[in-house]
Formats: C-alpha cells, structure tokens, sequence
C-alpha cells in the first residue's frame, strides 16, 4: 500500500494543504485541480498511487479557496511560485486540468526555468494565452476527452499546433474531466509519457 502523507506549507499568511508521496530525492510532479475537484481527487483517482509505484515523487496541492486550503488572496501563478521555494523544488513537472490548467499554462509561459515537462488535461484558457503559446520549449502532453464541452478540441489543436514537439492523446468518449472517465487510459498516457521525459 502506498503511503500518501498529507502537509501544509505556509506562505506569508496562506496556509497550502498538499498531500505527497513516492521517493522524495527525485524531481516532483505537481498536480493541480480543476474547478470542481481538489488534492484528494488524485488519490480518489488512484493518480498519485500509480506515480509513486511507477517511482516517481508526486505531490498534489489544493490551491487556496479549494479543498482544505483556505481562500487567499495570492494570484494562482504566485501561489505556485511561492510554494515551490518553500518547498526547495527547483524544477518540477506539471500537471494541470481544466482550471489547473490555466494556472499551468501561464506558470509554464511566465517561468518557463521552473517546469521540466507539462501535462495539460482539458486545459481552460488556452485562447486567451495563444500569443505566448510558442514560448513553451519543454516537453508538453495534451490530454483531452474527445467530447469534452468546456475545452474544445479546438483548443487543443491550438496547442498542439503551437507548442512544438507536444503530443496529443484523445480519449474517445470522453467528457471534460476525462482522467475521471478513463483513468486507466489517463494512467498509461501519462506513464508513457513521463517514463520518456520527467525520468
């Protein structure tokens, strides 16, 4: 049975409740959540248990507002950025759905030494980031439910079109938080895909 440890990191006066698990001595992949989920959706999901067992040191934050964070008043993309130094994470690979994916895509493009690799499911606001979507060099999966309502497949074709080198997976039948839908399907795209670029 994996052991996943639930944490708190304070900054300045927000408390970020996160839960980690996996072998704390290699780089951390970060997942966010969408609107209507939270850090506990990944071990419902049985995400973080597959990336631990799979050896990687995985770490799935709530963000303030949602799950057992309390609201703040910190941009998102700040809020990423002041919990990475807090933690001593220099570089770490990102995972963000729907309206994590936002916050993702917009840390990725602001602080782009930050993130070694992207994942991106059913991402929101990629349109209103088209201009800065080439500035995205590292390694970049798209995950999307092929009948996703919320994120149109338009927008990952943007995307994929935009971010060099990215890699597009469909998952047929989907709706928007299609991890949710598919999870084995989401578990071995995103192995395959980390096993080849977050190692």
């Amino acid at each position: 049975m994996t052991e996943i440890q639930a944490k708190t990191t304070t900054i300045d006066t927000c408390a970020l409740h996160f839960l980690e698990t996996g072998p704390p001595d290699k780089p951390p992949v970060l997942l966010l959540h969408g609107m209507k989920f939270q850090a506990e959706t990944w071990r419902e999901t049985g995400t973080l248990a597959c990336l631990a067992e799979a050896g990687f040191h995985a770490v799935a934050v709530d963000m303030p507002g949602f799950g057992k964070s309390p609201a703040c008043d910190i941009a998102p993309v700040e809020t990423l950025a002041r919990f990475l130094e807090a933690n001593a994470f220099s570089s770490i690979t990102l995972i963000g759905p729907s309206m994590g994916g936002r916050t993702a895509l917009e840390f990725t493009i602001s602080r782009p030494d930050r993130v070694r690799a992207l994942v991106l499911v059913g991402a929101v606001g990629v349109e209103e980031n088209r201009k800065n979507l080439a500035k995205i060099t590292i390694p970049t999966l798209l995950v999307w439910g092929g009948e996703d309502q919320v994120s149109p497949l338009a927008d990952c074709d943007l995307l994929h079109n935009s971010v060099a080198g990215s890699t597009k997976v469909i998952i047929e039948g989907a709706p928007h938080p299609c991890y949710l839908d598919d999870p084995d399907r989401w578990h071995a795209a995103l192995l395959d895909f980390l096993q080849t670029h977050a190692g």
